[in-house]
């Protein structure tokens, strides 16, 4: 009894008592660490326009300041994915993707969705879900051309997969209500419109309705809209009353570049399900209008060196993957791809220097055991054992593999 009362606190935005067993430090850290890792596994940073990242980074900060936890380390970041979604871990640290951005008319529900991840951060919602075992499993993907941007989350190892956990687990109702409940007064303080949250919530639900399958992959997966939601915001919203700044402007203004080569994307969108149904020849013809529209996106490239992989052309993969990694050479999943198809051309110190580096942002239990592999090649034994130890680590075929390898090696 006295260590549960000893790990009990205030919930720093209800003001209700409840269970904390993680301290703030231990908060911070978690979020400090795991933020740039889980940026990668939900698709990186949309580098192409710095000035849109800037923006909502200042809508975020101007919502923060007027929040309950105004301290907190708070950072914004715009994600390179096509699914709407966005996400919050503890600490302040939230991503918007550009695929929900283009859904929104205004600034004001750009705003309604920050401030509803602000309070996920200052209510500690995050943290609570760890204290009570609620984070998904990490082996949700990892197959071939998977329809997602989480391709390798089924490999992410240790703490980077914490991270992928938590951006991808569901929010109870009752932290979404809460979430609803302050994110508009948070909205309201900082002179938004409020109604426009309820708008939004209603748009929800009538695409949950209607079965919109890129939110039912994305928004609705993390934070399930309801009817229920869309009354008790109307309600709050009469009570403190509607009006405010919408800046539909504004916004427009600044989400004009991501509108213009929209149609690249779709032409990324069309050309992975092609390619997942084993159309390859029209696969690459889609990505190619992709890269026409929009030269300087890595993605595109790393798609169609995967597409050329698949069509065992390694040796025109290789050129694609070049360009990925030169364009946005912190992104792991490019230095992954560029490194394992480099094993498969005999380039072993390339496929080393690759996967090394992809292990430096987001480790994978595939990269392990392939540097593994290249160790025993270039009779490096103790690296091969490290190596494949911690493959050995993880779970499913990789880690079987890496097993029998490491069995055999050590008996040798």
């Amino acid at each position: 009894m006295l260590a549960v009362l000893s790990g009990c606190a205030t919930n720093p935005v209800t003001g209700k008592k409840q269970l904390s067993l993680i301290p703030e430090s231990q908060e911070l850290s978690i979020g400090s660490e795991q933020y740039k890792p889980t940026q990668q596994t939900q698709g990186g940073r949309f580098y192409l326009d710095p000035d849109l990242n800037q923006y909502v980074a200042e809508i975020g900060q101007k919502l923060a300041k007027v929040s309950d936890r105004p301290d907190l380390p708070y950072e914004f970041v715009v994600l390179n994915s096509s699914v709407p979604n966005a996400w919050a871990l503890p600490g302040g640290k939230i991503a918007i993707n550009r695929g929900l951005l283009t859904e929104f008319e205004d600034e004001a529900q750009l705003a309604s969705v920050i401030g509803h991840e602000i309070v996920h951060a200052a209510a500690r919602h995050s943290v609570q879900r760890m204290q009570q075992g609620m984070l998904i499993s990490a082996g949700v993907a990892g197959l071939g051309f998977a329809l997602s941007d989480n391709e390798w989350a089924g490999l992410i190892m240790g703490g980077a997969a914490m991270g992928a956990q938590l951006a991808l687990a569901q929010y109870s109702q009752g932290d979404e209500l809460e979430s609803d409940h302050y994110g508009i007064r948070y909205m309201k303080e900082a002179g938004y419109d409020p109604q426009a949250a309820v708008e939004l919530q209603q748009l929800f639900v009538e695409l949950s309705e209607g079965r919109e399958t890129s939110f039912i992959e994305g928004m609705f997966a993390t934070h399930p809209p309801s009817m229920k939601r869309v009354r008790e915001n109307q309600k709050l919203v009469d009570k403190i009353g509607a009006g405010g700044y919408r800046g539909r402007e504004e916004y427009q203004n600044k989400t004009a570049y991501l509108r213009k080569i929209q149609p690249a994307y779709d032409a990324q969108d069309e050309a992975m399900k092609l390619a997942s149904d084993d159309k390859f020849d029209q696969a690459i013809a889609k990505i190619n209008e992709a890269i026409k529209i929009e030269p300087d996106e890595a993605a595109f490239y790393s798609l169609r060196g995967r597409i050329y992989k698949a069509q065992e052309k390694p040796e025109k993969a290789e050129a694609d993957f070049d360009k990925a990694t030169s364009l946005y050479p912190e992104m792991f999943t490019y230095q992954l791809h560029s490194g394992l198809n480099a094993l498969g051309l005999n380039k072993l110190d390339k496929a080393k220097e690759r996967l090394n580096k992809a292990n430096e942002t987001v480790p994978t239990s595939i990269a392990y055991l392939r540097l593994g592999d290249i160790a025993v090649r270039q009779n490096r034994r103790d690296n091969a054992i490290q190596y494949y130890s911690t493959a050995a680590k993880a779970e499913g075929q990789i880690a079987q593999e890496a097993k029998q390898k490491l069995a055999k090696l050590t008996q040798n």
